[in-house]
């Protein structure tokens, strides 16, 4: 594994595990075993590798949904992401709070990211039902970030009982 890489893959899971701000420079040089001049040339700043942290953090997610034509296969992804990536919220909501929303990379970044994830769902909701409804593609966006921080402290179950809601308002909107 190359350095940018083995940074990059060290960063996402000490924020992810201990949030931007509790996550030093140090701990970031120590768990990827490079110096703090190695991390600079390869990212630039600390808020500059969060936000390369999200946008592969993105690419992985979107990966997981890329072969979802129905809410059972959105909420079967998303039960699995939790599975391997474990379930303590939105990454990138609880960086963009963590920063106060001042950080423009960050705010970029969890934008472009919200936004491709609402696309994929009104894809999937297009899939499902034959034709485009925004409502309910909101509706169900809803019970995905829901379920994303529901997930934490009430468990992975919670997944099962989003989906079946979700089934409940796409039943609906195909009568």
């Amino acid at each position: 594994m190359d350095i940018r890489t083995r940074l990059i893959d060290t960063a996402e899971q000490l924020f992810d595990r201990h949030g931007f701000t509790a996550t030093g420079m140090d701990r970031l040089t120590h768990g990827a075993g490079i110096s703090s001049r190695t991390l600079y040339k390869h990212v630039g700043s600390k808020n500059r590798l969060l936000a390369i942290v999200l946008d592969e953090r993105d690419r992985r997610f979107m990966r997981s949904l890329a072969s979802a034509v129905s809410v059972d296969d959105l909420f079967g992804a998303l039960g699995a992401w939790f599975a391997d990536e474990g379930a303590r919220g939105c990454l990138f909501l609880r960086s963009w709070a963590e920063t106060g929303g001042e950080v423009p990379e960050i705010v970029e970044a969890m934008t472009r990211h919200k936004a491709r994830l609402r696309q994929r769902i009104e894809e999937i909701v297009e899939a499902e039902t034959g034709r485009r409804d925004d409502e309910l593609a909101e509706s169900i966006l809803l019970l995905v970030e829901g379920v994303t921080h529901a997930a934490t402290y009430r468990g992975s179950a919670t997944v099962d009982v989003a989906l079946r809601a979700a089934r409940r308002l796409v039943e609906a909107a195909m009568v």
